[in-house]
């Protein structure tokens, strides 16, 4: 099957033909029509005066390539953490960042004042992957009224005596809302495999316990997002290495960070499973090649906006024709 190859610009200028038709087919004339109509609609977004931070064409099919397809097998050595080829160089990205978090700011804006949708984003990855910065710079033009950011850790007693969705529904996100999850309810099915916390009779049915969970989120309106931040083992301990040598981040540092990075491999498993099980058309996982903090930002920016975008957001209307002002 062939694609509909896209340049920065939009629709590359000639459409390809379809396997097996003839210049006079009629269905050659369908597809030429739609391709013209689509780089018509392109050229006036780009022409329109008030326009932010919308996204093309060609970068809305690009991004679709880290997202993780219902029923597909993850291999995560089959990723490439170093991938940066979306954008030019860091400069590029920065420049088409700037404009991202502007738009975020208005999506946001409009989310809050419809207040019939939320969004709930969510976050993993292995120590250093970059949780907490993608959160500080993806989510650094929101309103912090309309925001809130959910640190799962360890659990407490009164969390260990309910089930292990109990915490984590208490803290998704309300009508207009937008929450983002460092860590969330897959650290059930992470963490406590690779430590053998419970049995595996225990944590294998909660993949399926997790789907049909944020099936009912989104069921209620919650527009969810998942993304699992990739580095490889290299890049890591070059975090760590400037971790314990910064003054200002060691603090971050702690003796289980070594022995967790010798589970390496176990975690790797462990994800590969939960991404592969758990990325739904209602809840679909993103696998972010963030080795480039920089990229990884640019990514998962560009996918937030893009799911947003598709909400057709708009302002409320008011009825203010017998308002005055005195």
């Amino acid at each position: 099957m062939h694609e509909v190859k896209s340049n920065r610009r939009g629709v590359s200028g000639t459409p390809p033909q379809l396997l097996g038709a003839q210049a006079n087919d009629g269905r050659f004339d369908i597809f030429k029509r739609h391709h013209e109509c689509v780089g018509w609609r392109l050229k006036k977004l780009r022409n329109t005066r008030k326009r932010t931070a919308q996204p093309r064409l060609g970068h809305h099919i690009a991004m679709k390539k880290y997202a993780v397809r219902p029923g597909q097998r993850v291999t995560l050595a089959a990723v490439d953490p170093d991938d940066t080829h979306l954008v030019k160089n860091k400069e590029d990205a920065a420049e088409q960042f700037s404009a991202m978090q502007t738009r975020l700011a208005e999506l946001q804006e409009m989310l809050f004042a419809r207040h019939d949708r939320k969004l709930l984003i969510i976050l993993q990855g292995m120590d250093t992957s970059g949780k907490d910065g993608a959160i500080r710079h993806v989510a650094g033009s929101f309103n912090p009224q309309g925001t809130r950011v959910v640190s799962f850790r360890q659990p407490t007693d009164e969390e260990l005596d309910h089930d292990y969705l109990w915490r984590v529904h208490r803290q998704v996100p309300a009508n207009g809302e937008v929450v983002l999850f460092n860590r969330s309810h897959y650290e059930d099915v992470l963490v406590v495999r690779v430590h053998d916390l419970v049995p595996k009779e225990v944590w294998k049915p909660r993949y399926e316990q997790i789907n049909l969970f944020e099936r009912m989120l989104a069921e209620n309106g919650t527009l969810i997002l998942k993304f699992f931040l990739h580095i490889d083992k290299d890049e890591q301990r070059e975090r760590l290495e400037k971790r314990l040598a910064d003054k200002t981040k060691c603090w971050k540092f702690k003796e289980g960070d070594l022995k967790e990075r010798k589970l390496w491999k176990d975690y790797q498993q462990a994800y590969e499973d939960a991404l592969s099980k758990t990325s739904t058309a209602w809840a679909p996982w993103h696998i972010v090649p963030a080795n480039h903090k920089w990229y990884r930002d640019y990514v998962v920016g560009s996918i937030v906006v893009d799911a947003l975008e598709n909400l057709h957001l708009k302002y409320p209307t008011c009825d203010v024709s017998n308002v005055v002002v005195k």
